[in-house]
Order: structure tokens, then sequence, then C-alpha cells
């Protein structure tokens, strides 16, 4: 019998602890493939590289590093480089927590995105981690009990999971919750500072972790000290807002 294919990606870069604790985790499942970006692409959603060549390094053990990001990763593997398409795509584990509106940024979740949309179930894992010591043993963990679901039993169409495991100390995780997206919210979004020509320059980025209290969101599931896994759809039309739209006579 031939053992699934495991395509692992990530955001954080192919160098990256989460990327080799998914990697480890996963291993047992199936005939694993890693293709990650070169360097950090956070944040860049979902982006595909247009306007400038990839190159790919081979680092052995099938692992690839591409100069590109995480949709770019998953979009040349499954067409150029893997030996046939992928029984499913891991992407993560992820330094930092994708919950919420998170989600429409993070490169990470984007991956598993990608794979929803060319007919693979995709998986995105991330972790609300310590800044300087992050620990990845705990949702590690779970990634296989999770992947080995989805590969066993597959998803819907279009449909892809984000998986997010709270900072809490090694073994004192509560258990899983089956979540919607919440509502987060950054403070102090942008930072701004001085060279040292006194000419002002800005960092983007948001510190805290506030949210909507909306039982049932990942946000809620992961502050109690849940992981939270949540089914995402590719497919973002607002079905009921078609009728609002065409009562305003758009149509011609």
């Amino acid at each position: 019998m031939t053992r699934p294919l495991i395509l692992v990606t990530n955001d954080d870069g192919v160098a990256a602890d989460g990327l080799a604790a998914l990697r480890a985790a996963v291993e047992p499942l199936g005939d694993v493939w890693t293709v990650a970006p070169q360097a950090q692409q956070s944040a860049m959603s979902h982006a595909l590289t247009l306007h400038k060549p990839l190159r790919v390094r081979e680092l052995g053990n099938q692992t690839f590093a591409l100069t590109g990001t995480p949709t770019d990763c998953v979009f040349f593997a499954i067409w150029h480089l893997l030996p046939r398409k992928p029984d499913v795509v891991v992407s993560g584990i992820n330094h930092g927590p994708n919950i919420g509106d998170d989600v429409s940024y993070s490169g990470t979740v984007s991956a598993a995105l990608e794979a929803a949309i060319m007919g693979i179930p995709g998986i995105a894992f991330s972790h609300l981690a310590h800044k300087h010591a992050p620990d990845f043993r705990d949702i590690a963990a779970y990634a296989p009990s999770i992947t080995g679901e989805v590969l066993e039993r597959g998803l819907p169409p279009r449909v892809y999971l984000n998986v997010n495991a709270p900072n809490v100390p090694h073994g004192q995780l509560k258990g899983v919750r089956v979540t919607k997206l919440g509502m987060r919210h950054y403070d102090d979004c942008i930072v701004e500072a001085r060279d040292p020509r006194g000419k002002p320059y800005y960092w983007v980025g948001g510190s805290g972790f506030h949210f909507e209290d909306i039982p049932g969101s990942d946000c809620n599931a992961v502050d109690e000290g849940f992981v939270s896994v949540t089914p995402l759809l590719a497919d973002p039309t607002h079905h009921e807002a078609m009728g609002l739209l065409k009562s305003w006579n758009l149509e011609t």
C-alpha cells in the first residue's frame, strides 16, 4: 500500500523550529516532503510571486528552500516538484497565533488555503508561543491525531483547518475545541522611531492579545487554555447578501 504523501510548509522560513517540530510530528503518518520559504515570509497572506523568478535549493531529506511565499511553496511543490499530488498539506507550526482576523494576513493559513483551492486537504498549525523560548511540544503532539483524522476521513470540498494552541506550560493544555473565527484587535499597530540621521521611520505590528468575547470562538478557546480547530472555507461569498444586492437593481 502506498503511504500518504504529506507536504509540509510554513511562513517562518525553512530553518524555523516550528517547521522542524511539525515535520517530526507527522513523519510517522506518511512520506513527508518539505518545501518552505528560504526566508521569513510572515503576513504575506495569499501572495504569489509573479514578477521575479523563483529559485529552489535542495537541503536533503526531501527538504527544499524556495525564494518565495508560502503560497508559492505549495503551488511550486504540487505543480513541479512532488512525485504526485499530496494527500494533505500541513503548514506551521507558526511562532505566534493566527486567530480571528489574523487569518486574512497569515502566510501560514494561506498555505492551507492554497491546498484547499487545489482540491487537497490543508491544515494550518499555529502557537501563541513565548516570544524568546517557544515550546512547540504540546501543539506538535496534537498534529498527528488531527492530520491522521484528515487523512482517514478527508474534508469537504474547499474546506481547510486552522489550528491554534495557547501559550501554557508544557503538559497543561486543557484539550481541543471546535470553534468559529473570533474578532481580534491590536494595540500600537504603528511604531514610530528615528534613524541616526533624525529621519522618521515606522514599524507595522501589533502588540497585546485583545479580542471580542464571543463564546465558541477560537479567541475564547485559546484564551481559556484549549487548542482551537476552526474549519474555514475557500469560498468567501456572502450568499445572504446576494439577495440584498439584487434588490439594489444593479443587474442589467
